[in-house]
């Protein structure tokens, strides 16, 4: 029988190949410390057999099967036996889009379909461009085409360094070069722009999966159906499938596969103004709206002008980033996902009978004035045509191209869904991917989900979407931090404080930048928030702290791609830039980053605990990211995905000393002990009035329980909170975090005591 989801743990698995393990078996270890916390599920990443050494199981090779290095189909069994045994179920992440081909020996499809070509059982499972050249697949997987000569046979195999392919039957005879002009493969520079399939956005090591095919379907999910069958799983995460040719068909097979019962949350990145399909047979998002809703209530809005000024002293026109957004969407459109343009240019011109010099041109104009992933589903209709028209106003030249792709659309196949699945990708490489890593007027905007240009999120938005979340989907995750984040929770908290001091902030920024000028401002005003934002209370600068800021700054300035990149990057300002990190953690600014720190740490955390607590009670299924019980510092991937200390953490639930720790325990089992309140209750504001009324947001779930939160603490009036209060709803009620009891009009000053967040529960019934 399911368990009910009122709450899940994620955790990042590992094989020991991977550098360190956390395995089922350490995950079965740790039962009790989830079941004291008040864990009702823990929530997996990928368990499938993905490529040896895998650091996050996304790039699975083998879906028919549990990953060995994770203690395989027992290990799992195991797990979810002896959670059962606490109460607890299991919640899995799937990854039906693509799987990984880095390693071809290892996935034995792939590897099929360059032994035996178009005539391989599992040549119609991947999304193969046939038609691209000579009609043998592509792999961009060379240093240079040049290569090619340097390809040695070995068997029925050819190898290159680390990389192995297969030899097609009676074709082995020859050198290297020979024999590969025989395969069904041809292998390329990866610089030639050139790829034979679909690709998980531009990465070449992860090839696309054809979901619409029945038989693709069946023999993927042969697995997940087994552990819905033998009662191993309570439901799924579904990793991205606006990657696929039909996400609502795919979800409601799924539906139908796992049944009415099981919980199932996708990985949708919703546009501010964009609503989930209320269609879709889920439970609803894995919760990136809500992150941008949560943290933006933290971000004073008086902020705003002087850090708009700070940046632009970069040189920047921040009226214009819409348009560097569009700019950016045409970019990665056009040059870094070349190859899937020219597939679906060709799908035009094939669907209509007409080529035409400008269709390029204007298919690139399209994906950049879309502004959402996807726009078919039936909820956003109305999002392509508004782009079409846009796009023809600005530049009339494109009218007769552009009628072209919407003849070729019309119909909803291969061109309509091509497009659609290269919208999505061009949005994330453009947005994600590039321009998060350009906007540095508050880093703790950029975040998946979110849109750095609105400067934060007022109560009556946060209320009124929290509302229509609990009427229509009340059971979707809601979360601050996954595996994904540009940073973890506690750094925006950190770096949104910010907006509460911008002069301040600006001051102390001149003064670093007068004796240590970064290599490019830009760059500078960018780096320097997220220095702020994992800058250690106590100043000590360990090796860890160091390694992780120069990794974390390499990767920064290759995404911008605005003096460095990925491809070509310029060693000579990457190394200046290493050199000033250097200059900063070893010279004066050190110290005065450590006092900045320490006079703003009340407010921090603060907005740490605030935060953390609206996560866990607004209407919806929270998901606590491993390790972030306590205050985590983790920037972006591989960062966030470090061993977590959970000796530590199981020291500080027995203690509850440490405020963020009692925050979630006690959040988390009034969920388990209220589960009807959570699941089925309403949300309602809670007005506050006095003074400092503008610093509360506070609200009701059902009849028994409310919340209520500070925030800007920084800007309180003179006096602190006077005698500003809360109008508790009837009865009375107590303060499961610090004890307090409090009925009618109550006293922030006093409601706030102890901790500067409050969760109460009616005590008179």
């Amino acid at each position: 029988m399911a368990l009910p989801v009122l709450s899940t743990y994620r955790l990042q698995l590992r094989g020991q190949e991977s550098g360190f393990a956390f395995t089922f078996a350490d995950a079965e270890q740790l039962l009790d410390y989830f079941d004291e916390l008040g864990v009702s599920h823990l929530y997996l990443s990928p368990v499938m057999t993905a490529v040896s050494g895998s650091s996050h199981g996304y790039d699975v090779v083998d879906p028919t099967t549990v990953s060995a290095e994770l203690g395989g189909p027992q290990g799992l069994a195991r797990l979810s036996a002896a959670a059962r045994a606490h109460g607890i179920g299991l919640i899995i992440d799937i990854v039906p889009n693509h799987v990984g081909v880095a390693r071809p020996e290892q996935n034995r499809w792939w590897w099929d379909v360059l032994k035996h070509g178009r005539s391989s059982q599992y040549a119609a499972f991947f999304d193969i461009d046939w038609e691209l050249g000579d009609g043998r697949i592509i792999l961009p997987v060379l240093g240079s085409d040049g290569d090619i000569a340097d390809l040695m046979v070995d068997g029925d195999v050819l190898r290159l360094g680390d990389l192995v392919f297969p030899v097609a039957p009676g074709t082995g005879t020859g050198t290297g070069a020979q024999v590969h002009d025989r395969q069904h493969y041809r292998l390329v520079g990866w610089r030639d722009g050139s790829c034979g399939y679909r690709r998980f956005f531009s990465i070449t090591s992860l090839a696309g999966l054809r979901q619409e095919d029945q038989a693709v379907f069946d023999a993927w999910h042969a697995e997940p159906s087994r552990w819905f069958e033998d009662g191993l799983v309570d439901g799924v995460r579904v990793d991205h499938p606006d990657g696929l040719s039909d996400p609502v068909g795919y979800l409601q097979r799924l539906r139908a596969l796992v049944g009415p019962d099981a919980w199932i949350v996708v990985e949708k990145i919703l546009a501010v103004d964009e609503s989930l399909e209320p269609s879709l047979p889920v439970a609803g998002s894995t919760g990136y709206d809500v992150l941008r809703e949560i943290g933006g209530l933290f971000i004073d809005p008086d902020g705003e002008p002087a850090l708009t000024e700070l940046f632009e002293t970069a040189g920047v026109d921040y009226r214009a980033m819409p348009m560097l957004l569009t700019e950016q969407k045409e970019i990665a459109a056009a040059e870094t996902l070349a190859s899937e343009l020219a597939r679906l240019r060709r799908c035009v011109v094939s669907a209509t009978g007409v080529e035409h010099p400008l269709l390029g041109e204007a298919i690139v104009g399209l994906l950049g004035r879309v502004g959402v992933y996807r726009s078919d589903y039936p909820g956003l209709a109305a999002t392509l045509p508004v782009a079409l028209a846009e796009l023809q106003a600005e530049k009339p030249e494109l009218g007769e191209p552009l009628q072209l792709v919407a003849a070729a659309i019309s119909d909803r196949r291969e061109s309509a869904v091509r497009l659609q699945q290269l919208c999505g990708a061009v949005t994330a490489k453009a947005t994600e991917d590039c321009m998060f890593y350009r906007d540095a007027r508050l880093v703790s905007l950029n975040e998946v989900g979110g849109d750095p240009r609105r400067f934060g999120v007022g109560p009556a938005e946060f209320h009124q979407r929290a509302a229509t979340r609990a009427l229509r989907w009340p059971h979707t995750m809601t979360t601050l931090s996954t595996h994904d984040t540009k940073r973890g929770e506690d750094v925006r908290a950190r770096i949104g404080v910010l907006s509460q001091v911008p002069s301040l902030w600006a001051e102390f920024v001149a003064r670093w930048e007068a004796s240590a000028p970064s290599p490019d401002l830009a760059t500078g005003l960018f780096l320097w928030q997220n220095i702020f934002g994992v800058w250690p209370v106590d100043g000590e600068v360990t090796t860890a702290l160091r390694e992780r800021l120069h990794a974390y700054a390499e990767k920064a300035v290759r995404e911008a791609a605005r003096r460095t990149t990925w491809h070509d990057p310029d060693t000579e300002f990457e190394a200046a830039m290493h050199r000033w990190l250097d200059d900063i953690l070893d010279g004066p600014i050190a110290r005065q980053l450590t006092e900045l720190v320490g006079e703003l740490v009340p407010h921090i955390e603060s907005d740490i605990l605030g935060q953390k607590l609206l996560a866990l009670t607004v209407p919806g299924i929270p998901d606590v990211y491993q390790g972030t019980e306590l205050c985590d510092d983790s920037l972006v991937d591989p960062d966030n995905r470090r061993p977590v200390d959970y000796a530590a953490l199981r020291a500080e639930l027995t203690s509850l000393r440490h405020p963020k720790m009692r925050v979630v325990a006690a959040a988390l089992r009034m969920r388990r002990r209220r589960p009807d309140t959570f699941l089925r209750g309403g949300y309602h504001p809670v007005l506050a009035s006095g003074p400092a009324s503008e610093h509360i947001v506070a609200f009701r779930r059902g009849e028994d329980v409310v919340v209520a939160v500070s925030r800007w603490t920084l800007r309180l009036p003179e006096g602190g909170w006077r005698d500003t209060a809360v109008a508790l709803p009837p009865g009375s009620w107590a303060d499961v975090l610090s004890g307090g009891k409090h009925s009618g009009r109550a006293a922030v000053a006093e409601l706030f005591a102890t901790l500067p967040v409050a969760l109460l529960e009616r005590v008179d019934d």
